[in-house]
């Protein structure tokens, strides 16, 4: 990423946490593969402002950190300092990121569209679901099959809806549909057993 996108990705992150802030919700088209595979790049997420009580373990959250947005599930809560904080990773990744503050926190993801159509959000515990994501966890060339057969089957499966406007810009309900933006950089899966 050169600096102009550098840029231009953290002023479209801070002006998303500032809708969502204000509004009380934004769309965002998500870009990375730490959440595969409950949400795919390409997906559109819809998160609501929310306070961390009003949170639950297994759900998928919005944080904002050093000009990026994260959107990761909730693995745990924690304390730090006297203040209750959230203990997070991606559905893909192999260990839990830094902790959630309450002021990084955005909300929570509570729909995700894919092709146009809703898909479910909620944590992943039938056995397939399991297995597979052990198995994307630990690799980042079986992640990149699956999110390339997906986009395959998907538009095999489900055509894209005809065209429709795109919204460019805050409406009276305060919902956006921002740029493709970096919700978590690329990352290595070495993952110990």
């Amino acid at each position: 990423m050169n600096q102009w996108e550098h840029h231009l990705t953290k002023a479209a992150c801070g002006l998303a946490g500032d809708l969502v802030r204000t509004f009380g919700e934004v769309r965002i088209h998500v870009s990375g593969t730490s959440m595969v595979p409950a949400i795919l790049p390409g997906d559109l997420i819809i998160v609501q402002r929310a306070a961390i009580s009003e949170i639950s373990v297994g759900t998928i959250v919005l944080y904002a950190r050093e000009g990026r947005l994260f959107a990761h599930r909730v693995m745990e809560f924690s304390a730090n300092a006297g203040q209750a904080v959230l203990v997070t990773r991606g559905d893909c990744l192999c260990y839990n990121d830094p902790m959630v503050l309450p002021e990084e926190l955005l909300g929570k993801v509570v729909s995700v569209e894919r092709r146009g159509r809703r898909v479910g959000v909620n944590s992943p515990t039938k056995v397939c679901a399991v297995a597979l994501g052990r198995i994307l966890r630990n690799s980042d060339l079986a992640t990149r099959a699956f999110v390339k057969l997906n986009s395959v089957w998907g538009t095999l499966a489900y055509p894209a809806p005809a065209s429709r406007p795109v919204k460019i810009a805050a409406n009276c309900e305060g919902t956006i549909e921002a740029p493709p933006l970096s919700l978590h950089a690329e990352e290595s899966k070495e993952c110990k057993a």
